[in-house]
């Protein structure tokens, strides 16, 4: 260790007292020359863990846990070492010495960094208040119902469409080079177009680091248009698969709660928390990821995964098996609960209220539960070797956990389970019957992208009835899978803009959810790893992929194919909203009764085809 670190942590050791910086966790109570409470690192309920002020370290006697105020630090809040020091020195004024020169200049590079993204920050909440964020600050407090104590909580804002935040940063003296690097404008490729805001005519979101640091931005529409949410790139300073949204807030409250909810989106934790749910997080726009789940662990060992009660959320909730399972380790697991009546937690707090989604944390389902879903799930059990490929298939599974004493007891319930079901061999009668409630909509989703839409009022219905997804031909859809498997950095380019799409070739859909699985497990998978792991499952339908060859025969580089994709994009969607703006026209003139909500949706329509056309010059 540098000589000028140990140094400061023996300075930095003698000048805090361990009693006080465990005491801001723990009750501690004065026995002697020690200080004893309950352990925070275990349930008991009979104080095991003690202080000792005079010698600087805190023991467990029930559970081992033991370490001076440093390592506390670190455990009980979940920080790396030298987050943990630098809060520490903080508390009494100390500046954290420089590792080296390399590591000062980073340092200073990144302190840069977070002082433009929080330019930003300001910008956007300024913008909210101001006369041209009025459809902003509606959609908050009209639609979402936010007080002005948790706008101003989460610093929510407002972008306008206006190039304001280039203006402001150029003034500044920031480069476009690090506005780019921080996702904050979009460079087009066409050189004759200038760099313009990235984030336009939505509503803001900071996504903040455990430091309170703004990393990066979450941008909503206000309206039906897509994509719905449009999120900061990966930067120097953000990483998505790390990161959960919102725990610089709920860290704190989870840890004393020992509780944390982790949901699909930003605005169910904000609704969450202003429901006095302060211990939510979720993660950023793609699925759970095995860096997330660690990080909840690190402030509450079982956390619970909320998803909507659809056949989207049970997939989700399945999906996020594959992630769990493989790092499973002792006393550290997940819960799932499922929301009924197609309601997400914003939706479901305004209209049941806080105490109806407490009956849902007090009813959550262990991951155990899921995963026998999971493998039972619209299986045939008319016949033995249908009962023997479930089973099978259940061992499979469970032979995913690395842990082998944790494997072990997964192996006994499925066991147990198993018998209980299917009536199967003598070796498990002792075993104990669980008590399972389904889960709801236990259906397989045949096709990926296809979305909901919430229901209105019989009016709006009448408006809403019409409004599709543009079906994607399958001339389309082979070429971008084929392009994605040439030039993979492409999946996350458009894995979020073909949500807005139907895609009715069944195969080739299971082909793409497949890729943007792979997707997710290894961002830095090349070509030929790809398309190997897809034969795995999928090698006639790669094999019958003509595109591919063809592709690599033309030599078609990426902005090529960028280009091909946007226009063929664009032109099924523009289809699409003429053939709608049709329909509009046709209510207007068969429901009289209707015509200012359908006129509204007309407008809406013309607005969007507008704003697509413009995104693509």
């Amino acid at each position: 260790m540098n000589d000028d670190l140990q140094k400061f942590l023996e300075e930095l050791r003698s000048r805090i007292s361990i009693a006080d910086v465990v005491g801001n966790k723990v009750k501690l109570t004065k026995r002697g020359r020690e200080y004893l409470g309950l352990c925070p690192f275990h349930n008991e309920k009979t104080p095991s863990f003690t202080v000792n002020e005079s010698k600087g370290f805190y023991h467990c006697f029930g559970c081992g846990a033991h370490g001076d105020i440093v390592k506390f630090e670190m455990d009980a809040n979940g920080l790396p070492f030298i987050e943990a020091v630098k809060k520490l020195a903080d508390k009494v004024g100390m500046q954290l010495p420089a590792l080296s020169k390399e590591s000062q200049e980073q340092t200073l590079k990144r302190k840069s960094l977070y002082e433009i993204m929080d330019i930003a920050c300001t910008f956007f909440e300024k913008c909210l208040r101001m006369p041209t964020g009025a459809q902003g600050l509606a959609y908050f407090k009209e639609k979402r119902g936010l007080s002005d104590d948790t706008i101003k909580k989460f610093r929510l804002g407002y972008a306008p469409n206006n190039n304001g935040l280039k203006a402001l940063l150029a003034s500044k003296g920031v480069s476009e080079q690090d506005m780019a690097d921080l996702g904050l404008i979009a460079v087009p490729e066409d050189k004759n177009r200038k760099p313009h805001d990235f984030f336009r005519e939505r509503v803001m979101i900071p996504i903040m680091d455990k430091q309170k640091n703004v990393i990066a931005f979450g941008g909503r529409i206000m309206d039906n248009s897509q994509p719905k949410y449009l999120n900061s790139p990966e930067t120097p300073i953000f990483n998505k698969r790390r990161i959960l949204y919102n725990m610089n807030n709920a860290r704190e409250a989870a840890y004393s709660a020992k509780r944390l909810i982790i949901c699909e989106g930003y605005m169910d934790v904000i609704a969450l928390d202003s429901f006095n749910f302060n211990y939510a997080a979720a993660p950023l726009g793609t699925a759970l990821t095995e860096e997330q789940v660690l990080e909840a662990w690190r402030v509450c060992n079982i956390p619970t995964l909320c998803f909507d009660g659809d056949g989207a959320g049970i997939k989700a909730a399945i999906r996020s098996i594959d992630r769990i399972l493989p790092i499973l380790k002792a006393g550290y697991s997940v819960n799932y609960i499922f929301l009924k009546e197609k309601k997400d937690p914003d939706e479901l707090l305004h209209s049941l209220g806080a105490q109806a989604f407490e009956q849902y944390l007090q009813k959550a389902r262990p991951l155990v539960d899921i995963l026998w879903h999971k493998c039972k799930m619209n299986k045939n059990t008319d016949t033995p070797e249908q009962k023997a490929l479930i089973e099978k298939e259940t061992f499979e599974e469970v032979a995913k956990i690395k842990d082998k004493q944790i494997r072990s007891y997964y192996e006994q319930e499925m066991k147990k389970r198993i018998y209980y079901t299917f009536g199967k061999g003598s070796i498990y009668k002792n075993a104990q019957p669980t008590n399972e409630t389904p889960l709801p909509a236990e259906q397989n989703e045949k096709k990926i992208f296809t979305g909901r839409r919430k229901k209105q009022t019989p009016a709006a219905e009448a408006v809403y009835h019409f409004v599709k997804k543009p079906p994607l031909t399958d001339l389309v859809i082979r070429s971008i899978v084929a392009a994605m498997l040439l030039y993979p950095e492409l999946i996350e380019k458009y894995e979020e803009r073909l949500s807005a799409f139907e895609i009715s070739n069944s195969r080739i859909a299971k082909v793409l959810t497949e890729i943007l699985e792979i997707y997710q497990e290894n961002e830095h998978l090349d070509t030929e790893n790809l398309l190997e792991r897809l034969k795995l499952n999928f090698a006639e339908e790669i094999g019958d992929l003509w595109e591919i060859n063809m592709y690599r025969s033309q030599k078609s580089t990426l902005p090529g194919l960028k280009s091909e994709i946007d226009n063929g994009l664009l032109e099924i969607q523009l289809k699409q909203i003429d053939i709608e703006l049709k329909e509009c026209t046709t209510l207007m003139s068969n429901q009289p009764e209707n015509s200012a909500e359908i006129y509204s949706r007309y407008q809406q329509l013309v607005k969007e085809r507008n704003n697509l056309i413009l995104a693509q010059e």
